[in-house]
């Protein structure tokens, strides 16, 4: 199997470069992934197995399977079980790590138990020495987990108002760590980029904190050549359980970690006893206020990306075991790189770990999003409170600080809440890179926060008693003005809507379309009266309606990228669900082969360039134009690069794809980070007839283009 094949490489590596170092390992991680039997109960621990399942993976890939298929998973428990012999068991610690797991897990060791844990979307640890066997001996684990019903009503169960089935699973890696005090329990690396250091803060399990000596050593994680190493008597300060250790490393001329240039370095750490490394990216990430732009290593960027839903993708029919397939995701994300998406929000939900490591390697910029969408009621589940929250809030961060690729932490998904809000306080400190936070449509708790937006314009043609398109045409009405991004907290708020008040916080659109399409060509829940009443559904092919999906979508990202009033966009979604059958889905993605990550034809061709880091926006919107008549075309040239682009502009007109006159060529300087509109004259022909007008350029060897109906009538 893929995955496991994976796991051994990078565990032969880390091997490698410790050796390579001059440091053999002092800690051994031993993963548990692989085929596991597991059973079904009622509640009790289960006595006998006939089914196995990989783990990582969810219960529905149980061989033979325990449920009938397209069951909803309201009750019982799902006990996996496997053995394991340890050659010695004297170590200090020898610690499990479950990274992820839903719904409630419940943890037994040779027939005792150890401990269980309410929490299902961040890791959890138990202490294993007390229920082992002599060394050498064979040792079985069984790890219980529910079902998303029987979950309190005080824990977050990931709801989710656009799924139907809540599969339970072990939905991410375990695996044991054996070591020695001091033992080496959580490091943040915290990256300076204008002073050249790393600031280091460990935590350790001591019996004497003041006799600590540490050795580090910094090195190009893809070489492994070293750029600093040292020893050092740090003073500790014992907080709880563990002491902690605050110090800093110089690393004078340190590459950048961006998008462009998604350079890696490892942290080694040793204790003596112990010993562990960490991935970190030298890198800067902030919203600048002031001038209304986030920057990135200190220098402007404009996000543009779009959406994962790992939790919809769950109960996609085609799914199988595709989230864990390593080589499956890279190629994902790298499709997702070639269509000029550099960010993505993890929507509503966390993927496996591996999803993050391979964000890092390629450069994606992650909005990470925690898995609470109520919408209008917040009163869900009354019992959870803004505690309950900041404790996984807090495991969450804990995981994912040395991730250069995770840039944002996202407390919730359009819900008018308060309990995220005083969660957020509760934790953000923590985060000693001080990373934005979003809070959904809750208030953001400080002006360097950022705002999410989705504004969802053909949103009103879906409304059950929906006005029909206007007179003048849905493109005119729709992208005919310059608007500012709504369905924000700042028209959910009343208060804050009634009484005008404009926040400073700077907005990212990180959702818009509502004009999705299944695989299969048909419209989803959300869609069918959109398509019916623009474009008469019923009486279009599948290709048809792909080809108005990908040139509305197309012109919707030209629309919010040249206006600039936002400072990224990210559609929705990348990858989802595609549920044409009942019970129907509400949304979907663009892959028209899912195993071989192909995607539909039409959205790569119009929404590539949609995408480019130099575009283009035709900024004409009319229902019908008047034959015989001049018309100017205002062309927006969009630079997001930090360089000035010198463009080459094509207009043409067309028909039937041939070409109509002459094409007008102008070139075009556009200074960095700016917009430039570009006006051409026009004579429409004298006869009537459907016409085709594009702008286009050559811009880093890609053909970018904007292209308008031109129905020109007597």
């Amino acid at each position: 199997m893929k995955r496991n094949l994976f796991t051994s490489l990078v565990g032969l590596v880390t091997l490698f470069l410790m050796v390579s170092c001059g440091k053999e390992p002092l800690r051994q991680v031993i993963s548990l992934n692989g085929e596991w039997e597991i059973a079904k109960t009622a509640g009790e621990v289960a006595t006998q197995y006939r089914s196995t399942v990989p783990v990582p993976g969810l219960v529905d890939l149980a061989q033979p399977a325990l449920d009938e298929p397209g069951c909803l998973f309201l009750e019982g428990w799902y006990w996996h079980r496997r053995h394991f012999t340890l050659d010695r068991n004297d170590y200090d610690k020898v610690e499990l790590k479950i990274f992820k797991a839903k719904y409630h897990t419940k943890v037994y060791v040779n027939g005792q138990f150890v401990g269980e844990n309410l929490y299902c979307f961040t890791p959890v640890y138990f202490d294993l020495k007390p229920y082992l066997k002599p060394a050498g001996e064979q040792n079985e684990i069984v790890i219980g987990v529910g079902n998303r019903p029987s979950l309190p009503d005080s824990i977050p169960n990931g709801r989710d108002g656009e799924k139907n089935r809540y599969i339970p699973g072990i939905y991410d890696n375990v695996e044991l760590t054996l070591s020695n005090k001091p033992y080496i329990v959580n490091i943040q690396c915290v990256p300076d980029i204008v002073n050249e250091q790393l600031r280091v803060v460990a935590e350790l399990e001591t019996d004497d904190p003041a006799a600590l000596e540490l050795t580090y050593a910094v090195r190009e994680a893809a070489s492994g050549k070293q750029v600093a190493e040292r020893t050092i008597r740090p003073e500790a300060v014992v907080e709880g359980a563990v002491a902690k250790v605050d110090f800093t490393i110089d690393l004078p001329g340190a590459r950048l970690w961006s998008p462009d240039d998604p350079f890696l370095y490892e942290l080694y750490l040793n204790t003596g006893a112990d010993d562990c490394s960490v991935r970190f990216g030298m890198r800067s990430f902030r919203a600048d206020v002031e001038r209304q732009v986030i920057l990135l290593n200190e220098k402007p960027y404009y996000m543009k990306g779009t959406n994962v839903c790992i939790f919809r993708f769950f109960e996609d029919p085609e799914r199988g075991e595709l989230p864990w397939d390593h080589q499956w995701t890279r190629t994902l994300h790298e499709r997702f790189k070639e269509m000029h998406w550099d960010a993505i929000r993890y929507c509503i939900g966390f993927p496996p770990e591996h999803w993050y490591e391979v964000c890092d390697s390629l450069g994606i910029l992650l909005q990470d999003e925690y898995p609470i969408w109520w919408f209008r009621n917040p009163d869900l589940q009354p019992g959870m409170t803004s505690e309950h929250l900041a404790e996984e809030y807090r495991r969450w961060m804990r995981e994912r600080w040395n991730h250069p690729s995770v840039v944002i932490w996202d407390a919730q998904n359009e819900s008018l809440t308060t309990r995220t809000n005083a969660a957020v306080d509760m934790v953000r400190d923590l985060d000693l890179s001080d990373r934005p936070w979003e809070n959904g449509w809750g208030m953001p708790r400080r002006e360097s926060d950022l705002i999410e937006s989705h504004p969802y314009l053909f949103m009103s043609y879906h409304q059950r008693r929906a006005k029909k398109e206007p007179a003048i045409g849905y493109k005119k009405e729709l992208f005919g003005t310059v608007r500012e991004a709504d369905n924000n907290v700042a028209v959910k708020i009343d208060s804050l809507r009634e009484n005008g008040i404009r926040l400073p916080n700077l907005n990212i659109i990180n959702e818009y379309g509502w004009i999705w399409l299944n695989r299969d060509g048909s419209p989803t829940t959300l869609t069918d009266r959109v398509y019916e009443k623009l474009w008469n559904s019923p009486a279009l092919t599948a290709d048809e309606r792909f080809e108005i999906y990908a040139r509305n979508l197309a012109m919707l990202t030209e629309y919010w990228r040249a206006h600039r009033k936002v400072a990224g966009i990210l559609h929705f979604c990348g990858l989802g669900y595609s549920r044409p059958e009942p019970p129907r889905g509400q949304t979907s993605d663009h892959w028209v082969d899912l195993q071989n990550l192909v995607f539909e034809p039409r959205m790569h061709k119009y929404l590539k360039p949609a995408f480019a880091p130099v575009g283009l926006m035709v900024d004409l919107w009319e229902k019908e134009y008047q034959a015989g008549t001049t018309i100017e075309v205002p062309v927006y040239v969009i630079n997001d690069l930090g360089e000035t682009a010198n463009q080459e502009v094509v207009l043409t007109l067309a028909r039937d794809s041939v070409k109509v006159g002459e094409p007008q060529v102008r070139k075009v300087s556009v200074e960095p980070y700016q917009v430039r509109v570009e006006r051409f004259e026009l004579a429409l022909p004298t006869e009537p007839g459907e016409y085709t007008l594009t702008a286009s350029m050559q811009h880093d060897g890609e053909e970018v283009f904007s292209v308008r109906d031109i129905p020109v009538r007597k």
